[in-house]
């Protein structure tokens, strides 16, 4: 049987700034063995940072211009800005729950147990399931699943160059983990748990604020949607 952790070189600050299940241990325990793997993970992170930067620009334009098929105050409307609602929410308290196990460490592993014996990536997969929820407060169900998408592709960009550059590092044992391990769909049947760990308060701390942006979407949106409403702003485009 493969070991439960693997060691690995981090700090609690990487740990947290890291988002999915293994950067951290990229960060810290492979920078040391090239300066190539650095740059090219460095390269990476920067697409995904323009790509979001990208998505969220076009919200803002959307905001400006669109609107929901479904004007404001119906069933439909009012139905999808609630299940967005319950997505960010999600994305939250799942976010802080996963920063329970990554973020509190002293001791450096590759954390394997809790969400992370689920998916490998716990952390990227609630940040879509939080863009998707942000996307749904202009009560349009295209634009939540474009945000969703938009956010999906960027975390699976950043995953797949983790993955080949740590089964370089960590050899078989970390290919039994990815194998056994879906990249982003939870499979609750591998659950498996620790009897105890150290939790560090304020990267929890940090981390549910983090997420907390997610929650800005709703008075933006709904502002917005106040602003069309007096017709000071055009509606040149509406989404389903």
């Amino acid at each position: 049987a493969s070991s439960s952790f693997v060691q690995v070189r981090s700090t609690p600050k990487e740990n947290l700034k890291c988002g999915g299940t293994l950067w951290w241990a990229i960060r810290g325990g492979l920078m040391a063995s090239g300066e190539n793997v650095s740059i090219n993970l460095s390269s990476v992170q920067n697409i995904r940072k323009a790509v979001l930067i990208a998505a969220i620009l076009f919200g803002v334009v959307f905001l400006l211009i669109g609107e929901s098929r479904w004007p404001s105050g119906t069933f439909v409307h009012e139905g999808v800005e609630w299940v967005g609602l319950i997505l960010i929410v999600a994305c939250i308290i799942g976010r802080t729950f996963c920063t329970l196990y990554i973020g509190g460490r002293k001791i450096d592993r590759l954390i394997v147990e809790g969400p992370y014996s689920v998916t490998r990536n716990p952390l990227y997969a609630l940040s879509v399931v939080g863009a998707a929820g942000a996307g749904a407060q202009l009560g349009s169900i295209a634009l939540a699943l474009a945000a969703g998408i938009v956010v999906y592709f960027v975390f699976l960009l950043v995953a797949l160059k983790e993955e080949r550059v740590l089964a370089d590092r960590f050899g078989e044992s970390y290919r039994e983990y990815l194998d056994r391990v879906p990249r982003f769909l939870p499979d609750f049947s591998l659950w498996r748990d620790v009897d105890k760990f150290e939790v560090s308060p304020r990267l929890v701390r940090t981390t549910a604020l983090d997420a907390c942006v997610f929650l800005l979407s709703i008075p933006l949106a709904e502002g917005m949607e106040y602003l069309h409403d007096l017709g000071l702003l055009p509606t040149l485009i509406t989404l389903p």
